[in-house]
């Protein structure tokens, strides 16, 4: 009995967990550069004084699906898609190097160069800086050059160098601000072989059907983890039925 209830109940408990991460997986089925979250389930016994007649039901450490979205083409000079494998270094909230694929780039205010939820983008040298008034154009190997409006290529300047990484994807983890980092702590060294696409976006790689298809099993799942809970308690009274009898 108490190993049926210790699975139930923790079945019901990480059934719950995943469907939270699949809500997290539709709900960036927009996001530019997305990498779907993965979870399974796997059993342990329980640990402890007594008799191992428990077990329950852990959720194993969330993996990442690297699968590359489809390159979506958009003309504009400051997106940029990654072809094939690699990351975009980005500063965090917390000013550490961090790795995004998000493509979707602009300029702010102070002239820096930063994504669309606003993070810097980081070159050799630190965060990446155009001047004002100036129209960027960025080369697949991260070359951001400027070009003074209304004047012609003959004019144009290197601003510096976005710098491209290429991180083992076992070395990376996802960090609850949707931003990957080395399990090290430390930056990953540039890569002159990752390459861009401009004028590109790359998409979620997140398949919308798929994801709805899951949700629905899971709410399966879980009502029948809630079964089995209900058909213990009620296996339970009627044992207390038979002792009270005798």
């Amino acid at each position: 009995m108490d190993r049926v209830i210790y699975i139930a109940m923790t079945g019901a408990r990480e059934v719950t967990r995943q469907q939270a991460a699949v809500s997290h997986n539709l709900a960036n089925v927009s996001t530019h550069g997305f990498r779907q979250e993965l979870n399974v389930f796997r059993a342990l016994p329980v640990v402890g004084e007594g008799a191992k007649t428990r077990a329950f039901v852990l959720e194993t450490t969330p993996r990442t699906d690297f699968t590359p979205g489809a390159i979506q083409q958009t003309g504009r000079p400051l997106d940029v898609a990654l072809r094939g494998a690699g990351w975009i270094a980005v500063q965090d909230a917390g000013g550490q190097e961090a790795y995004t694929r998000m493509g979707h780039l602009q300029v702010s205010q102070n002239g820096v160069i930063q994504t669309s939820n606003g993070l810097n983008v980081l070159g050799d040298g630190g965060p990446m800086s155009a001047p004002p008034d100036q129209d960027i154009l960025i080369a697949k190997d991260g070359t951001v050059s400027t070009v003074p409006i209304g004047r012609g290529l003959n004019a144009v300047e290197i601003a510096g160098r976005i710098k491209l990484v290429n991180p083992s994807e076992t070395d990376l983890v996802r960090g609850e601000d949707g931003l990957f980092r080395q399990k090290s702590g430390q930056p990953a060294a540039a890569d002159a072989s990752v390459t861009l696409i401009s004028g590109a976006l790359e998409s979620s790689n997140v398949n919308p059907a798929e994801a709805m298809v899951n949700m629905v099993s899971l709410a399966r799942q879980f009502e029948l983890q809630m079964r089995v809970l209900r058909a213990a308690e009620d296996n339970n009274r009627s044992a207390d039925k038979v002792l009270t009898a005798n």
